[in-house]
């Protein structure tokens, strides 16, 4: 009679929670992910700005060697009424494994190497056609990630750390992304949920980025804070004095 209370009682605990997770549908993290970034979402849904910790591990195949990195990013999103998609300004400040910095104004991108007393200066557009598909550009087409890539489940679904798995593939063959797989926060689709609602909770928790010669880029977010208003002169670059303007051409291998 007693195993049969504990039996029941064990049934009543866990059958909420296969309920609430049998309603997770892959549309639903899909917009939970894509929702805070679309142009066309009303401004108290969106996610405007973010800046965040991060721990990178890029493991290169050809030798087996894996390296780490961490540093600090900031995206700052600005929306025109004729775009969809906002315009992503962003900087990256390495300070691991050494000091470099990736900076875009939404025009011009600078690849900063200070040990070196060098400056890598390119225009952003010419990277459009492959903004999707380009690691470094990545987070600045989170809006329209079903338009540039398929997805689906990644395996497992359900990560430890709190968050559904997507799998990524790019629509258009890719000379720098196989796949991409990006963690999603089960607090930001579980607001989603219950509430329609986004823009206060930055909805990735990692990513990890694969190419086709399996070289692989995994990073992950922490301490993320959305909607500081960051000032748009942390995304300009001024050269040093002294610091060498170099060709971008051959130069980025990102």
């Amino acid at each position: 009679m007693l195993k049969g209370l504990v039996a029941g009682l064990f049934l009543l605990l866990f059958i909420p929670v296969l309920s609430v997770a049998a309603e997770v549908e892959l549309s639903d993290v899909i917009s939970a992910l894509e929702t805070p970034f679309k142009g066309q979402t009303k401004s108290s849904g969106q996610i405007q700005d973010f800046s965040a910790d991060f721990f990178q591990k890029s493991h290169i195949a050809s030798i087996g060697r894996t390296q780490s990195g961490q540093g600090t990013v900031r995206f700052k999103f600005t929306s025109l009424a004729a775009q969809e998609s906002p315009i992503a300004k962003f900087r990256w400040e390495y300070t691991k494994p050494s000091v470099q910095e990736i900076i875009s104004d939404g025009q011009t991108l600078w690849v900063y190497l200070p040990e070196n007393r060098q400056v890598i200066e390119s225009d952003i557009s010419q990277m459009n056609d492959q903004q999707g598909e380009n690691p470094v550009t990545f987070l600045s087409g989170l809006g329209n990630l079903s338009q540039d890539f398929s997805i689906n489940w990644g395996s497992p679904r359900i990560v430890e750390t709190g968050g559904y798995r997507l799998q990524l593939e790019p629509r258009k063959e890719s000379q720098l992304i196989q796949q991409i797989e990006v963690v999603v926060s089960e607090t930001a689709i579980n607001k989603w949920l219950k509430q329609h609602k986004t823009g206060d909770i930055f909805p990735i928790l990692s990513t990890l980025v694969t190419d086709p010669s399996g070289n692989r880029t995994a990073i992950e977010f922490r301490d993320v804070q959305v909607n500081q208003k960051l000032a748009d002169q942390l995304f300009s670059f001024e050269r040093p004095d002294g610091v060498e303007l170099v060709d971008p051409a051959g130069q980025m291998g990102f």
